[in-house]
Formats: C-alpha cells, sequence, structure tokens
C-alpha cells in the first residue's frame, strides 16, 4: 500500500524515552499525509508529559485516547482490552503499532481479534526493551517471556531500536518468523545546537527515571568515591521521579552528599543540561537511549555504560564506555571527564559528528513507514 494509511499507536505510559519515539513518529507520519492516533494509559504521567500529550493532539487526526493501562498483569487488563477494542474498531486501522510490553500485548491481541472479524489490519510490535529486561531465571521474567513467544505468533512485523535488542530478543523469546527490522531512534535538526550553561551549574547530571534499572544508585555511590575532605567534591543534580526517590535521598543523606547533591522534579533533556558540564548515564540495561543521543547532539561530555545498545551509539569510541554496576569505575571515568578538559571537549565534538551523521527522525520515519508498507494487507 503506497497510499495515505490509518495508523494507532499502542503504549503504556507516556513518559521517557519510549513516549518521545513514539510522539516522534507519530508527528512524522502526520505531516506525511497519514491519519494517526494514540492510546495510552490513563494513569501516569508527570506535568511534563501531560504537556507533552497536550502538545501533541492537534497533530493526532485519528484523536489521542487514554485508558487504564497497568504495568503488571492484573485482571482489569481484560475489561480494559474490551474498551480499546471498541476505540480501536471505530478507528478502521491499517496499521496497529504496539510499544513496550504492555501496548504491545493490547495492540497484537486488538490487531488478531479484528483479524478473526474481517479487518485487514497489520500489526507491528517494537519492545523498546520491556520484557526484554527480564531475567529469564525468575518466575516473573518466565512468565513474560511465555507471553511474547505466544504474541510473536500474532505479529507482522518486528521493529527493534537497536540490534543488540533484536538479538536479545532473538535470545530470550525465539527467532522472529516475521518480518524484522532494526530502525535506530531518531534526533531533530535543532538538538545539535549548542547548549548555553546556567550561571550556576553542576559537575554531573543525571537524568530519567528513577529506578535501580537506570543506575542512580550507582551514581550517588560514585560521588561518594569523589567526595575530596578540602571541599573539591563534584557536585551533581539528579532530575527525574520514581516510587524509589525517597530511597535516593536517603542515600544521599546517608553518605553525607546533601551539600553536594541536589533533586530536581522531571524536566526537558535540554533544560535539564543547561544546569550541569557532563550527563552521566549509570544505567544497567538499555536498548537505544534517547538521552545518550540528545546529550551527544548537544555537544555535552557524557559518561556511560556499556549495557544494551549504547555501543551502537558510540561506535569506535566504545573503549571509553564503563563496565554497569560499577561504582568505581564510574568515579574513574567521571574524575578523567573532569580533570581533562581539553580531550573531553575533542571527544565531545567527535561524538556529535558521527551521530548527526546517523541518528534522524526523518530517517527513523522513512525506515518505519518501509516497513509498513511491506506488512500492509490491501483492503478488498
Amino acid at each position: 500500500m503506497s497510499g495515505p494509511q490509518r495508523i494507532v499507536h499502542f503504549f503504556r505510559a507516556p513518559v521517557g524515552g519510549l513516549f518521545r519515539h513514539v510522539r516522534d513518529l507519530a508527528e512524522a507520519q502526520q505531516a506525511a499525509g497519514h491519519a494517526v492516533g494514540i492510546i495510552c494509559d490513563a494513569t501516569i504521567g508527570s506535568t511534563m508529559e501531560e504537556q507533552a500529550l497536550l502538545s501533541i493532539r492537534p497533530h493526532l487526526s485519528l484523536g489521542l485516547k487514554r485508558i487504564p493501562m497497568r504495568r503488571q498483569i492484573r485482571p482489569s487488563d481484560v475489561a480494559a482490552t474490551w474498551r480499546a477494542l471498541r476505540e480501536v474498531s471505530k478507528l478502521n486501522p491499517d496499521i496497529l503499532h504496539g510499544h513496550g510490553a504492555k501496548g504491545g500485548v493490547y495492540a497484537r491481541i486488538i490487531g488478531t481479534l479484528l483479524r478473526a472479524s474481517g479487518s485487514r489490519v497489520a500489526r507491528i510490535y517494537s519492545p523498546h526493551g520491556g520484557s526484554l529486561h527480564f531475567d529469564r531465571t525468575t518466575l516473573g521474567g518466565r512468565a513474560y517471556l511465555a507471553a511474547e513467544r505466544v504474541l510473536r505468533h500474532m505479529t507482522d512485523a518486528f521493529i527493534f531500536v537497536s540490534q543488540f535488542e533484536a538479538d536479545t530478543y532473538t535470545c530470550k523469546v525465539g527467532k522472529p518468523d516475521r518480518m524484522a527490522a532494526v530502525v535506530v531512534n531518531g534526533l531533530r535538526p535543532g538538538e545539535f545546537d549548542p547548549i548555553e550553561l546556567a550561571p550556576d551549574v553542576a559537575d554531573f547530571l543525571f537524568i530519567g527515571a528513577l529506578r535501580d534499572l537506570k543506575g542512580p544508585d550507582v551514581f550517588i555511590e560514585a560521588l561518594a568515591q569523589l567526595k575530596q575532605p578540602d571541599g573539591a567534591s563534584p557536585t551533581a543534580l539528579i532530575v527525574g521521579d520514581g516510587e524509589d526517590k525517597p530511597r535516593y535521598r536517603q542515600m544521599v543523606d546517608h553518605l553525607g552528599l546533601s551539600r553536594l547533591v541536589s533533586f530536581q522534579e522531571p524536566m526537558p533533556a535540554r533544560d535539564a543540561f543547561r544546569h550541569a558540564r557532563a550527563v552521566v548515564v549509570p544505567s544497567r540495561a538499555e536498548s537505544m537511549p534517547y538521552i545518550v543521543l540528545e546529550t551527544i547532539a548537544a555537544g555535552m561530555p557524557i559518561v556511560a555504560t556499556n549495557v544494551g545498545g549504547i555501543p551502537e551509539i558510540f561506535g569506535s569510541e566504545g573503549g571509553r564506555l564503563v563496565l554497569p554496576g560499577n561504582a568505581m569505575a564510574l568515579a574513574d571515568a567521571m574524575a578523567r571527564l573532569r580533570d581533562d578538559p581539553a580531550e573531553t571537549e575533542a571527544d565531545s565534538a567527535r561524538l556529535r559528528d558521527a551521530v548527526r551523521e546517523r541518528f534522524s527522525v526523518s530517517a527513523m520515519a522513512a525506515a518505519v513507514g518501509e516497513v509498513y508498507r511491506a506488512v500492509t494487507i490491501p483492503k478488498e
């Protein structure tokens, strides 16, 4: 199908990189002449994300629908699925694209139910990490990965955001028996504009979800190792939210870092960049994190861990990545970045040029569109 398509994106939480990905994709698709809609959770989202949802509504000709979607599998999912099915049926989509574990469940089950009633809808799935982060040896991991194996047969195409994600899916779930493509996240041209620092900046910034998967605890431990008795200790800003935030505040207090570390509510990445000299991404797991791309595009110095798709971003510069979960290694990398500003500036410039060539929203949307066209079922 080469003409305009009716596309509905499913995802759970309108937060973080997954939301950024869908927002950029939806806006590009609508601008290209397609009719686009979004269905997401109604129970979560910070003020920043709520404002982003409001801003995207005018770009969605099929509208924005919000229904309760809990993170864990619950009996309420049955009622939510039927409610979502009614909403989707009204939209008569050509494409149902599920993002993340829960979005992938809804999109593929609903797409399969619609197919059973004669619809020609194509079912697309992008994990964005999701279930693939689970450990296969745990009860929860076995349950989620078993569900992924069942849903694999209800999928017309897989779109992975990194080769790492594609390989992890094959290892933990099985090799996709339908079309599969790797389409990396994209950046807008304005994201390569330089950042003007605020007058009073911290040495290091952590920005992201406040949960152990993203490594804020390792960041705090590394700061404690860099603390100096003579008062030359580095300062830090932690931007984000999450149910573990009180625990991280207690950790800062316990390690005697209260004077050096401040917390701020979620804000756009480029706003946060103004308040620090460098960014630290201490994640234990990732797929293709936007925060790494955004940091590099802005010309900000960065320390990141060697996990997920991050090495794919760094390419030949990957030797600078740090072992995940290792506070001492993270502290050493932070100290090198702080103590050698000339080399740090040169490293940042090289990375920025490399990312500019390989990551763009227009290229991302075009590649996703090719997948859609390949699997779209012609209407009779």
